[in-house]
């Protein structure tokens, strides 16, 4: 995440190993939607080997606290690590294999809303009594319920949201990540529903949790008219740049930019992967070291596909998001659940990246956009094209390394 003149950590007292200063993260969801009906931490256990043989540096865990849904995202009781994923020996016993083979765990930090156990302040469920963290009303804001300030972000509905501006709760909040990090053993962050309360606070987490990489979910929607997608999203990614900025640089986000814009490209509008000055359009064209690419998560693919990537031409995104700058993330159905040929194929690209060392800031230079066409050359050593139009780079020196079905990638 950030290399050592400019990177993020820089004033920091830690080591934090050379591989997230280069920027050559390259993660997986490790989880969907359904997974907590399949003994899941017994089962991404098996798959650890696979996962680090196949050039993953982290892995993205469900949430592994308790939680009132199963899924993980109504929690109650944080410092509880039995969760419908598995017991917290089998929790233990993940981390320990991940440890052993340099995969590093990603926690899902679910701190905007928080389910309470008793009624409280107009009859609502938001005192938190008979467990650790038991706060009273005025950790809950005003806006859902409680006696707290007003929410410094969005609203989480249904649920109390909490007063990140009282200082008991941040407090608490810091002692719980530091025992996450320290005590359990999960070293990278992922900070769900980040548009809930205000990014200072999400670096005083990271400054007081020290995670060694940390992705924030601020996703609002991208800019639509009429006709479907709008060419430029400049405002939608100067959004997700603020809430960075607001982190003071210390977390990345997810670029639902790229996703939004790559994912109608794919449909032979290929001329939407170039902005008015050259660039990619997502997150990755202005800020590529603070960029973490996907296709498809728990939310917008899996079961609840609230705004899926385009089944039939998913290849094409994992050879655009896998060769270009930014820290890219596979989805753990893409890679397991949809066949050995698939799961082959982003390994390749992933040896690739890895063997020429794209890393989030390799620089590029698009030489096509345009309606069955997309080209682009990435550190000098690699070059891609997606679509259906015909094209190869000029020159001997380059060789075809890997392809597929409207795509393929040359290499020096």
């Amino acid at each position: 995440m950030g290399n050592m003149n400019n990177g993020p950590y820089e004033n920091q007292q830690i080591d934090i190993g050379a591989i997230v200063r280069n920027g050559k993260e390259i993660l997986l969801q490790a989880f969907n939607w359904e997974s907590h009906k399949n003994d899941w931490w017994r089962n991404i256990e098996s798959k650890v080997p696979d996962i680090a043989k196949s050039g993953f540096t982290s892995a993205w865990l469900p949430p592994a606290t308790h939680s009132f849904s199963p899924e993980g995202y109504l929690p109650q009781n944080l410092y509880s690590l039995d969760s419908s994923y598995g017991s917290e020996h089998l929790l233990k016993a993940l981390l320990q294999k991940m440890k052993q083979y340099k995969v590093r765990p990603m926690a899902d930090i679910v701190v905007n809303h928080r389910v309470g156990t008793t009624q409280g302040h107009g009859g609502m469920y938001n005192r938190y009594d008979g467990i650790p963290l038991s706060w009273d009303e005025c950790a809950v804001t005003s806006c859902t319920g409680g006696l707290g300030k007003r929410s410094t972000g969005a609203n989480f509905h249904g649920v109390p949201n909490i007063d990140h501006s009282q200082d008991f709760v941040r407090k608490d909040i810091v002692a719980w990540l530091q025992w996450l990090r320290n005590s359990v053993g999960f070293q990278d962050f992922r900070f769900d529903f980040a548009r809930g309360y205000s990014p200072k606070y999400v670096k005083e987490y990271i400054d007081g949790a020290k995670p060694l990489f940390s992705v924030g979910e601020y996703w609002d929607s991208c800019n639509y008219n009429s006709y479907g997608l709008d060419y430029n999203q400049d405002s939608h990614r100067q959004r997700i740049i603020n809430w960075i900025d607001g982190t003071e640089k210390l977390s990345t986000a997810f670029d639902f930019t790229t996703k939004g814009i790559l994912q109608e490209a794919v449909k032979d509008e290929f001329w939407r992967l170039r902005d008015p000055q050259g660039k990619p359009p997502g997150v990755i064209g202005w800020w590529p070291s603070r960029a973490v690419t996907f296709l498809d998560n728990h939310d917008t693919g899996s079961t609840q596909a609230h705004w899926p990537f385009p089944s039939n031409h998913v290849m094409k995104g994992y050879a655009y998001i896998l060769t270009h700058p930014g820290t890219p993330t596979v989805f753990y159905d893409h890679f397991y659940d949809w066949g050995d040929s698939l799961h082959d194929q982003i390994v390749k690209l992933i040896d690739i990246r890895k063997r020429q060392g794209i890393h989030s800031r390799s620089n590029i230079r698009i030489l096509e956009a345009k309606q069955n066409l997309y080209s682009a050359i990435i550190g000098e050593k690699v070059c891609m094209k997606i679509g259906d139009g015909s094209w190869c780079p000029a020159g001997r020196e380059w060789s075809l390394a890997t392809c597929g079905h409207a795509y393929a990638v040359w290499e020096k």
